[in-house]
């Protein structure tokens, strides 16, 4: 069962509503241990002090931040917590606004907000708001001694709070080194391609069809080793070259697609392009 990782209240105007944070997302991934090669014995990692050799306590390291080379200002716990804003428990909506408007490029981490006890009628209140006017929230959160921007929408019946980078943390494209400066339209007859093979493409998305396929290779291979199977490596693929003609690229990847969909499979595009051409009939109609 999911425990809340934070509590506090959403404040939105005069109206407090007290709610808890949870994750949203339970990240899978394969940890590793550290093991001497010569008797499979686990390595233990040790915090050391350079200058005696001598291992250093976890009740004996404090924070440190460096001002010059090998010089630092140590910080408790305490004086982090003293200089927290007043609202450090209070999640501040600064303003409203359309979904569309934010490029994910600034989201970062998805939790979910569940209401605090007696907070229900405001907090769904506020979810029905929102629902209705089809806005979500920006607001401000003092998490773990770190302010964060964060958008909160609805998701079905609950709200759903996501951090956010700041615009001075985004890197603009403009600092590329290896982005070309000079932008040339592309051929008409290359771009109708490009077109027609993003359109045998689409779809409606549908998260569950999409797996973590490396993770589960990783899984069964352990499976086995773990049982005593000897397992092998795939041979290795030359990667292809460049691609020298782009039209013929093109047309190769729509004759794929289409040879596809017409053995069964890829269903659900070619009722998109059913649907795209029903509605151009009933246009001209």
């Amino acid at each position: 069962m999911p425990r809340p990782m934070w509590s506090g209240s959403i404040s939105f105007g005069l109206v407090n509503i007290p709610v808890k944070l949870y994750n949203a997302v339970k990240k899978k991934a394969i940890h590793f241990n550290q093991l001497r090669k010569s008797d499979g014995c686990r390595v233990r990692l040790k915090k050391v002090c350079p200058s005696d050799g001598a291992e250093v306590e976890a009740n004996n390291i404090v924070k440190g931040y460096e001002i010059s080379p090998d010089q630092y200002v140590v910080v408790t716990s305490d004086e982090l917590e003293a200089i927290q804003p007043e609202n450090a428990k209070t999640i501040a909506i600064e303003d409203f606004v359309k979904i569309d408007q934010i490029d994910p490029l600034y989201y970062d981490n998805c939790y979910y907000l569940t209401p605090d006890k007696g907070a229900s009628k405001a907090y769904f209140l506020l979810l029905a708001a929102m629902q209705n006017t089809e806005q979500i929230a920006i607001a401000r959160v003092v998490m773990r001694n770190k302010e964060y921007l964060t958008a909160i929408r609805p998701i079905g019946k609950a709200l759903a709070l996501s951090t956010m980078h700041f615009a001075d943390e985004i890197v603009k494209i403009t600092e590329l080194e290896d982005m070309p400066t000079d932008f040339s339209e592309p051929a008409k007859k290359e771009l109708a391609m490009a077109e027609q093979l993003i359109q045998s493409l689409t779809t409606k998305f549908n998260p569950a069809q999409y797996h973590d396929q490396y993770y589960q290779q990783v899984m069964t291979m352990l499976e086995k080793k773990a049982e005593g199977q000897v397992v092998t490596g795939q041979p290795d693929v030359k990667p292809g070259g460049k691609v020298i003609d782009l039209m013929a690229a093109l047309e190769a990847s729509i004759t794929a697609m289409k040879t596809k969909n017409g053995s069964g499979k890829g269903k659900d595009h070619n009722d998109s392009e059913k649907s795209a051409t029903s509605k151009k009939k009933k246009a001209h109609a």
